[in-house]
């Protein structure tokens, strides 16, 4: 388990679109087509990260929370299957239901979304505002399995969602994620 930091895309940035496949509820999901009303959260994450697993009850409880104020969350699964098969596809809806993941769980085989978001570890949190462009980019909390076994409260990624739903600018302090790197596939 290598651990890695995010890599902290510029804020106001557009999302990158893509439609990829969803294994939780099938058919194909289109960022534009899933995008919140008022937020959208694009997250890195996977089945087997430690990272993930720990704070996989913040996330379901924080998708609760914020869902009925017009935020969508998306999570993106963009590990390299063959080398790591605990993340493949056909595992991914499995897992989302041990994980408590109402929201589209999408499979990026050929690893372009997350090339194109820059992320680099699981988990990996981005905030789009209602115009799709960027007002968070980082860390969950400061909670790290190992590295810092605090409990996951999710305070980070809440005020950043707070700060977007009331109107505010984006928050000054954003601390990138760290976790697992994206196990990106070989060139060979």
């Amino acid at each position: 388990m290598a651990y890695t930091e995010s890599n902290m895309l510029p804020l106001g940035s557009a999302a990158p679109d893509f439609e990829l496949p969803d294994m939780l509820h099938g058919g194909v999901c289109k960022l534009t087509d899933a995008a919140g009303t008022r937020a959208t959260v694009i997250m890195f994450i996977c089945n087997h990260c430690p990272y993930v697993i720990y704070v996989n009850p913040t996330i379901a409880e924080i998708v609760r929370e914020y869902e009925k104020e017009g935020v969508a969350f998306i999570g993106i699964n963009s590990n390299d299957a063959v080398n790591y098969p605990e993340d493949a596809p056909e595992k991914m809806a499995p897992h989302a239901r041990e994980a408590g993941y109402t929201f589209p769980y999408l499979y990026d085989e050929t690893q372009e979304v997350a090339k194109a978001y820059d992320a680099a570890c699981t988990p990996d949190f981005y905030v789009f505002d209602e115009n799709l462009k960027l007002v968070y980019r980082g860390q969950l909390d400061s909670s790290r399995p190992k590295r810092n076994p605090v409990p996951s409260t999710g305070e980070d990624l809440r005020a950043a969602l707070d700060a977007v739903l009331a109107g505010l600018p984006p928050m000054e302090i954003q601390r990138p994620s760290g976790g697992c790197n994206i196990k990106w596939k070989s060139n060979l």
